[in-house]
């Protein structure tokens, strides 16, 4: 081959497989060439597998590509996903056990036709903004290694950033997929609840974990997306999820397209404020404002908006312990083995009222229904996604073994993303912005419930206008 695979977006090399230009075996082989590479100094990945990722490229190669709507095109998925034959990374509690079943990610994951290089990095059991496991190597950020890239799927966008992959598949349960989307320069979409049938959020605690694409590109990020929808390839069946105004078509054609003028929202202030000193940095909030004027210049109506959220600091601290709660640690020396910040999220879970999470839980219910009221006469509400620029290495460790500590760090760094997974709405993370040292500032839109198709066709509009999808780490590419 005459060309870097890594160069091109998902799609042209999905296309060049079914042109003939090119087979899965050789765009695996590249890919993982360039992780054996590249990926020492960056630790986005924790499991790299490569003979099964060839051998099953091979096989589609001799099958022929197929209907699956990603025959063949390489991929990364979070390793806090269970594969069948694999040892599971979720947390030292595990280590050497391998798996005996796969989790319905996986198994949707295959269904697409997508080849699997591995497991990319992830703070233990995906409960932190921040992916630095301990024993580890921590995922660094490919634009400057010396800070992270974020969590809980730091890894999966420092892969996609480092072009280690095309694109990942990530989680998202406050934040974890657009979080490091942001601080890596990439795109990252959190589907509406109920969008993804296999890890969609309706199995979760409070609804709160999705899966979603972390992309180069728009297009590229529905073109994932729609995958995981119907995974087959086909109109999804009924006992699959559903979620408001889902017609059946394709996303894809709104990220290709890029039409449509929209009623945009520009958020104020955020729903932690009356509890922590939350701080936009300039070069976060430049960015916003750049997309606000660009946006504003394409004819889309824009206004300020303010979404009322004095109870939400106590109710989601109280959904994060409580969620943790049923993690497989239950002896004094199955405990010891966690991280100490995990350990101390599982024992206040435990010791949560039964009461105290009920009502919490029923808060959530309450301000979902006021953050859509709030947002509805809106396509889009534009926010930073995250607060602060890519973190340095150890700074959240920094603020002690205490949790509140840790938690109120993630906070601030990153206030505008969990009240999302708390509404269920849709949420994309656009690299419109970057500091003077060339750190990236992302931009977050948020849609109506089952809105991901206008989050999708602005996306698109500003990355016409940007051209986001030309800049990449220069030590990487």
């Amino acid at each position: 081959m005459a060309f870097e695979p890594h160069q091109l977006t998902a799609q042209e090399q999905w296309d060049w497989i079914r042109r003939g230009d090119a087979t899965s075996a050789e765009l695996t082989a590249s890919y993982l060439r360039r992780i054996e590479r590249l990926d020492g100094c960056l630790g986005a990945y924790s499991r790299v597998d490569g003979d099964r990722a060839m051998a099953r490229a091979a096989a589609i190669d001799a099958a022929g590509q197929g209907a699956a709507p990603l025959s063949g095109v390489p991929v990364a998925e979070k390793e806090l996903v269970r594969r069948a034959g694999t040892a599971w990374g979720a947390s030292r509690l595990f280590a050497g056990a391998a798996v005996e079943a796969s989790d319905d990610v996986a198994l949707a994951t295959d269904a697409t036709g997508a080849v699997v290089l591995g497991a990319t990095t992830a703070p233990e059991f995906g409960l932190t903004g921040f992916s630095e496991p301990a024993g580890r190597p921590p995922a660094r950020n490919p634009w400057d290694p010396a800070t992270g890239a974020g969590g809980s799927s730091g890894g999966a966008a420092a892969a996609v950033a480092a072009g280690l992959a095309p694109f990942a598949i990530g989680s998202d349960g406050g934040g974890s997929i657009r979080i490091p989307a942001a601080w890596c320069g990439v795109v990252g979409l959190k589907p509406s609840r109920g969008r993804v049938p296999a890890l969609g959020g309706q199995g979760a605690f409070a609804g709160l974990v999705t899966a979603g694409p972390i992309a180069r590109t728009v297009a590229d990020a529905a073109m994932l997306l729609d995958a995981l929808v119907r995974p087959e390839g086909r109109a999804r069946s009924a006992g699959y999820a559903t979620v408001p105004g889902d017609d059946g078509e394709p996303l894809l054609g709104d990220a290709v397209r890029g039409e449509g003028r929209f009623s945009l929202g520009v958020l104020e202030g955020s729903v932690w404020d009356d509890a922590l000193d939350v701080t936009v940095d300039p070069d976060n909030a430049a960015a916003v404002a750049r997309a606000v004027a660009e946006l504003d210049g394409l004819g889309h109506g824009v206004e300020s908006v303010r979404l009322p959220g004095e109870d939400y600091p106590a109710f989601f601290r109280v959904l994060w312990q409580a969620g943790a709660a049923p993690i497989p640690a239950r002896t004094a020396a199955e405990l010891a083995l966690l991280e100490p910040y995990t350990r101390e999220i599982v024992e206040r879970g435990r010791r949560l009222p039964a009461e105290q999470v009920v009502t919490a839980v029923l808060a959530a219910a309450a301000f979902e229904r006021r953050a859509i009221a709030a947002f509805a006469r809106f396509d889009a509400v534009v926010t930073p996604t995250t607060a602060l620029p890519p973190r340095p290495l150890g700074w959240y460790a920094a603020a002690g073994d205490d949790a509140d500590s840790v938690f109120d760090r993630q906070v601030q760094a990153a206030p505008f993303t969990s009240f999302v997974n708390v509404s269920g709405l849709p949420a994309i993370t656009l690299p419109v912005g970057s500091s003077a040292e060339g750190a990236p500032a992302g931009v977050q839109l948020i849609g109506r419930p089952g809105g991901e198709r206008a989050l999708l066709a602005i996306g698109r509009q500003l990355e016409r206008r940007l051209g986001w999808s030309r800049r990449h780490p220069p030590a990487f590419w």
